[in-house]
Parts: C-alpha cells; structure tokens; sequence
C-alpha cells in the first residue's frame, strides 16, 4: 500500500469529482491535504464527512487569479509547515459544444485560464516549497489530448497544452521535482459531487460495456494513480503521461 504519512499535498479543486477521490485517496494513504477550491460549500461539506480536522485544510481559491494562488500557498505553509506535492486538477468542462466559428475568445480564454494557465502558476509558486522537500507535481489532464468530438477546441487545448506543460517542467525543475499527468477518461463523479447536485452512479450496462476493463471509471481509480506518482515508489518517473480509460482509447468501434 502507498505510504504518504507526514507527506503535505495541496489538491486544486479538490472539494468534488475526481479531486474528491483524489483528496480521499490521499488521506487514506497517510497525508494531509490542502483543498484549493471556488466553491466553498462543497469544500466544508466535504470537510464534515471526512471529518479530519488535523489533516485537512480548505483554502477557498480561484485558480485563475495569480494572488489567490499565493494566498492559499502562504495558508498550507502556515498551517502544516510544508509542501510536498501539488495536484493540479482544477478545471471546467467544455460549455456545452461550440462550433470553432461561433466560438468566442471570452470562451476560449475562459477555458485556457482555468484548465491550463491555473496550473503553470501554481506550479511556478509552488516550485520552491516543492524543492526543498524533493516534492512532485500532478497534472490533471485529459484524453481529450489525444482525441476528441466536434467543437471542443478550446477543452481540447487546454488539457493537450497541460500535457506539454508537463514534461517543459519536468525537465525544468528537475531533479528536485517530478512532475506527471494524468489523462482520465469516462469517470462517473455524479456520486462524489456536493449534495445539492449529486447524481446516482452510472448502471447502464451498455455504457459499461464500451470499456475493456468492463466498467466506467471511478475518481477513486484516478486517486489511486495520484498516490502513486507522489511517493517515493515514484521516484524514477517523471515528464510522463498515464491515461485512465479502461482501455477505451485502445478499442476500435465499428460500425454496421
């Protein structure tokens, strides 16, 4: 089993969804984890079913904004002393699915922001605490940046831009800093969002069926590899992308 006791990581969005998982994961493998996150009631209602109050800590945090970033950094140094890893995993989906030539660069720019420029900050003002500590670095990424549907271009970017940021900082700021990604893909997370928008897990057989591996994944399975990448078990991998799919960006559909 993963063994992060005494390990300090910091999760953006990490109050639902897959960042859920991932912040359970963690704390089950031993650390502490700092939840950045914009929606404040879906952190502190996170934080009463964890109820972990010495390794826990919520930092209301808009990753865009560059001072906000500082701000929740300054926090999880304050309050645990150090900083051992860094999971980059805040973002947004795709807003529905705009066509490139109606697709407006408020939009584009949103996207960017919030799913790939949040992580080069993050990572450029962590770097220092991370190397004292020989920290690693986790970005969220997604299959998205190998593959894609119509009029994704702005998500598509952003989560192929993440992948490239990936390796750029591994050779960057190694050998003190192993930096990965993760590229996740059908994860159901309806179960591991707040309350008030909380969906039943996916029991479509045929959905399940889509996957080699028979299932649709679970934000735990994305958490698991998390751990992983932040242990020392870890300590000869870096610049790398794993993918988390079940398998399905192997399977060729046919069609009759």
């Amino acid at each position: 089993m993963i063994d992060l006791t005494e390990r300090i990581i910091v999760v953006t969005g990490g109050a639902q969804g897959i960042g859920r998982g991932i912040v359970e994961t963690l704390l089950a493998a031993g650390a502490s984890v700092v939840i950045a996150d914009h929606d404040q009631e879906a952190g502190e209602e996170l934080l009463e079913v964890l109820a972990q109050p010495d390794r826990l800590l919520l930092v209301p945090t808009d990753v865009r904004l560059e001072p906000q970033i500082e701000r929740c950094l300054a926090e999880a140094i304050k309050r645990f002393g150090a900083i051992d890893g860094l999971v980059n995993n805040a973002g947004i989906a795709s807003p529905g699915r705009t066509p490139v030539t109606e697709l407006s660069l408020n939009q584009w720019e949103l996207m960017i922001t919030t799913n790939l420029t949040s992580s080069f900050l993050t990572a450029k003002h962590a770097a220092p605490h991370l190397s004292q500590r020989q920290g690693a670095i986790v970005n969220i990424s997604s299959t998205r940046a190998l593959q894609s549907e119509a009029n994704t271009e702005a998500y598509s970017a952003a989560k192929g831009g993440l992948v490239s940021l990936t390796h750029a900082l591994a050779i960057s700021l190694g050998s003190r800093i192993r930096v990965n990604a993760i590229l996740p893909g059908w994860i159901d997370v309806g179960p591991y969002r707040k309350k008030a928008v909380r969906c039943e897990p996916v029991t479509d057989p045929e959905e399940h069926r889509q996957h080699p591996a028979g299932r649709i994944g679970t934000p735990r399975d994305v958490g698991a590899l998390t751990a992983f990448l932040l242990s020392a078990d870890a300590g000869f991998i870096t610049g790398q992308a794993f993918v988390v799919d079940g398998g399905m960006t192997r399977k060729m559909i046919y069609r009759d």
